[in-house]
């Protein structure tokens, strides 16, 4: 179901992206700043509070996003302490996995065909709200990452299923590309995208109504986790077998508290979502 708060997503992100495509028609460069303020306004979290994964409480993640600097504080609840103290290729690297988790949930809403079925509309707007809220305010710190696929998902709010999923599929290639040619912590990398999903998730039950924006970003950064063991998966097994199995086991029942596009009638609770993220870093710990 689409909630108002969506539907308003859906407005302002196709002329924040039809914007930005006229701006922009090929690789990187910023959005208007005026975008910043007004996915600030869309995004807003109704979940307070601070929590072990971040210091920074209440607003929403465009809106802090658009004063982020080069620590990497892009606004989500969890990202402050996830981007804090990283630089070079290891900060790279995590930017570009932050905004995966975007096109990884919006591929899955479209494959998504059971009665959490989504359209190629919602897919798109998870692409808009990732180039918004994680891209936009930091766009010269992801490598040589190219946004033109990206932005031409994000621009779909007609397509058809296959045709999304063909976008979504290219935008995926040109991030695995990017993120590539940089040398990074594959555990490290995990950690800091399970750091920034359970902060998230703080705000998805409020009042006992779950917010399905904060839930499907929440699943994209477990999503996001769950493929960063897999980039170089072979490296992690020679190094320690039994970790690498115990950390996939655990990232595996982390993504299952992500059982559908939208929040199920009975979603897991914060709590159970932390304890979880943290067996996954205890699971880690060896290549920590």
């Amino acid at each position: 179901m689409i909630t108002l708060k969506l539907k308003h997503w859906r407005t302002m992100g196709v002329a924040a992206t039809t914007l930005g495509l006229a701006a922009c028609g090929g690789e990187g460069g910023a959005g208007g700043e005026g975008s910043h303020g007004e996915a600030g306004e869309a995004a807003q979290g109704e979940g307070g509070g601070a929590t072990p994964a971040t210091t920074a409480a209440g607003g929403g993640e465009a809106g802090e996003a658009a004063a982020g600097e080069a620590g990497g504080e892009h606004g989500e609840a969890g990202v402050v302490t996830a981007y804090a103290g990283l630089s070079g290729s290891q900060l790279t690297a995590l930017r570009i996995q932050h905004l995966r988790g975007f096109v990884m949930a919006a591929a899955k809403i479209v494959e998504d065909q059971g009665s959490f079925s989504g359209e190629p509309a919602d897919a798109a707007i998870l692409v808009q709200q990732g180039l918004l809220e994680v891209y936009e305010p930091a766009a010269g710190e992801f490598g040589t990452l190219n946004v033109t696929s990206l932005r031409e998902a994000a621009a779909g709010t007609s397509f058809t299923r296959a045709q999304m999923m063909q976008r979504l599929r290219t935008a995926q290639e040109e991030l695995t590309r990017a993120i590539g040619e940089q040398e990074f912590d594959d555990a490290q990398l995990a950690v800091r995208m399970i750091d920034i999903s359970t902060g998230l998730y703080q705000h998805v039950l409020v009042d006992g109504v779950a917010d399905p924006i904060e839930y499907q970003h929440s699943m994209g950064a477990a999503l996001a986790a769950q493929q960063a063991l897999q980039l170089h998966q072979d490296e992690l097994r020679r190094q320690n077998l039994g970790a690498y199995s115990r950390a996939v086991g655990e990232l595996n029942r982390y993504v299952a508290l992500f059982p559908s596009r939208e929040p199920p009638q009975t979603p897991a609770t914060y709590q159970q979502v932390l304890v979880q993220g943290s067996r996954v870093r205890l699971a880690l710990s060896p290549y920590l």
